[in-house]
Order: structure tokens, then sequence, then C-alpha cells
């Protein structure tokens, strides 16, 4: 059996419960060494095989687990904060099912929910944005022509972008063409969770000279949005005036 484990976003406790436990049972261990927290591997047993997917190729990657998987080993697939998101993951599944070997997939928590975190920010604020889209800028991997970023940019959501801390000045160019303006609130978080976290709260007109200030070049996540600085409409959810299943609507006096 191979498990496709969510190792969260960086920070060693904040991998699952479930993730530990498989982690500290695996017989091999196939992690995304570029991301990954090399202090969760200190979990394994001291029998554990170790590879680094960031030096394979996804056939070597197969290899080793149809090897392990023929040899009746557990094995962990130790992906980045949560594998459905930019993890490379749907070619490795379709090639385990090709050849016949089975998996699960134990979520984790993604490095967009660590910035969150970070940034002590709530992207879905009544009012003011009730959608997040989580995208990317094109590089050597493109990105669909209906997904273009100033396309995404014209809906005025939150938007929280991976892989494009390299192309600041273009990202703030297409976003400019939609609904944000320079004095949009956004923010540059490097390795959310990790201790060497980094929060830079600026404007899209400063986004890219933020980012070279504070010698931030990979690795991080923009956040762009009014939910970052706005008013906003308190939630009904505990408005006294607004019953619910489980609570009535008090009455005003007079």
């Amino acid at each position: 059996m191979v498990y496709f484990v969510g190792a969260g976003p960086g920070a060693t406790d904040l991998i699952t419960v479930r993730g530990l436990k498989l982690l500290q049972e695996a017989d091999i261990v196939v992690y995304a060494g570029s991301l990954v927290n090399p202090e969760l591997l200190k979990e394994t047993k001291k029998t554990c095989e170790i590879y680094n997917s960031a030096v394979m190729t996804l056939e070597e990657v197969i290899a080793v687990l149809k090897r392990s998987a023929s040899e009746q080993k557990q094995i962990v697939r130790l992906h980045t904060g949560d594998p459905s998101i930019y993890g490379a993951v749907k070619e490795q599944m379709d090639e385990l099912e090709r050849i016949g070997v089975l998996y699960e997939v134990c979520p984790g928590v993604s490095s967009f929910c660590a910035a969150a975190a970070a940034l002590q920010a709530e992207y879905t604020l009544p009012g003011v944005s009730q959608t997040v889209i989580i995208t990317r800028m094109p590089g050597r991997t493109p990105v669909p022509e209906k997904e273009e970023m100033k396309a995404l940019a014209s809906h005025g959501a939150t938007m929280v972008i991976f892989l494009s801390t390299g192309l600041l000045k273009e990202l703030r160019e297409e976003l400019l063409q939609g609904y944000y303006t320079e004095e949009t609130p956004c923010a540059l978080v490097y390795k959310a969770s990790w201790p060497e976290q980094k929060v830079i709260r600026t404007t899209l007109k400063f986004l890219p000279e933020a980012a070279e200030q504070n010698h931030i070049t990979k690795t991080a996540l923009v956040v762009v949005g009014d939910c970052l600085d706005t008013d906003y409409q308190l939630s009904k959810l505990y408005d006294a005036s607004f019953s619910t299943e489980f609570r009535q609507a008090s009455k005003k006096n007079g």
C-alpha cells in the first residue's frame, strides 16, 4: 500500500495525526525534498528507507513504489502541504493504478491556510469576498487560457497565488487589468509556519519592490484582496437577531 501523505506547510507539528502515524509506521518514505521539512524524517523508524524525490524522475519514483509494494512494505509518499494542490500527484496515482498498486491519500494542511494564520486574516469576509481563488502565473507549466491571471482578477475575490514570486512585476500588471487597483492590499508570506517565516504587508503598487527589499525570491505565497484591510459586515452566524438550527433569535425590547 502506498499512502500519499500531506506533510503540512512546514512546521513539524502541522502534519495531521493520521499522517504522523503513517510516517512513523512506514518502511519506505519518498519525500519532496525541495519543500518538505526534513525534521519530519526524524519521526521515521531507524530501518526506514528514505528517498528524496527532488532528485528523481517520475519513472524513478514509481519504480521505488512498485518494488516496495511488491515486497509488502508500507510506503509513504510525503508531499508538501496538501497533495491536491500543485502536488503533481494525479500522474503518480494514475501510474499506480496502471500497474496495480493500491494507494490511499491522507490530506494535509496547505500553505494557503498557514499563510492566513500568519496574516491573522479571514479570506472570506462577509460583504467583502466570499470566494478564494488559488492560482499561479504561467512558467514552465502553462496555465489554461481561460484561467489567465487578468481574467481571474476581474472577479475581485481574495486571491492566493502560488509559485509566482519570481514574476511579481508581470503579476502586478495582470492583476491591475482586473478589479484591483494600485491601492489594493496584498501580502507576501515567505515559508509560512517555518521558523524563518516572514510576513510582508504592502499594496499592489509596491509588491515587487517589497519582495526585493526583503530578499524574497521564492517559496512565498502572494495574497491579494480587500480582506486584508477593509471594513466588513458581521456574520449572521452569531447575530442575536438571526435564528439558526441551534438557536432562536432573541426578541428586542420595545
